[in-house]
């Protein structure tokens, strides 16, 4: 019993650990303009939000999140954005990997006039590691994550990483 509770404790403090580690991470790349929403409060209220997926092609075609509309990052537009979601006061969460480049576009939204945009708290990575599905691109659960990079991957925690 002593045993299973001293790996209990480690875990538990590995997890504080890495939360510690990715909110470091995410002030240093981040302004916190946009608010942050956490994978348990999206998971309660995802049918009512936008998901708006603002990594590339790529990624989105290994895993998203369910019902996540493709805006990509490097090719970004904002009138593809205003032609889908009219409504200025819907409800819109953006995500990428982890939180950064997902910030870039919410900012955009925010610049446009959209005013419920908020940003996922470690993005489809931090999604994955709380254990909410991910889906590919024939709408299947999958437990395969594009990873992005090696570098960022570390922050993958489960999932079967993958990089192509």
């Amino acid at each position: 019993m002593k045993q299973f509770l001293f790996y209990l404790i480690i875990l538990v403090s590995s997890v504080s650990f890495s939360q510690q580690k990715l909110s470091k991470l995410l002030k240093h790349y981040n302004t916190e303009s946009i608010p942050y929403i956490n994978a348990e409060s999206l998971r309660t209220s995802a049918e009512n939000t936008i998901l708006l997926d603002s990594r590339e092609e790529k990624e989105y075609l290994v895993s998203h999140l369910k019902n996540a509309i493709f805006v990509g990052y490097d090719n970004f537009s904002l009138d593809s954005v205003q032609q889908k979601i009219a409504d200025k006061n819907s409800s819109i969460v953006v995500y990428c990997s982890l939180g950064v480049r997902s910030e870039d576009i919410a900012e955009k939204l925010k610049k446009a006039g959209y005013t419920n945009v908020k940003n996922l708290y470690g993005g489809i990575f931090e999604w994955k590691n709380q254990d909410f599905p991910v889906y590919n691109k024939k709408g299947q659960e999958t437990d395969s994550i594009h990873a992005f990079s090696k570098s960022w991957s570390k922050w993958l925690i489960k999932g079967i990483k993958i990089y192509e």
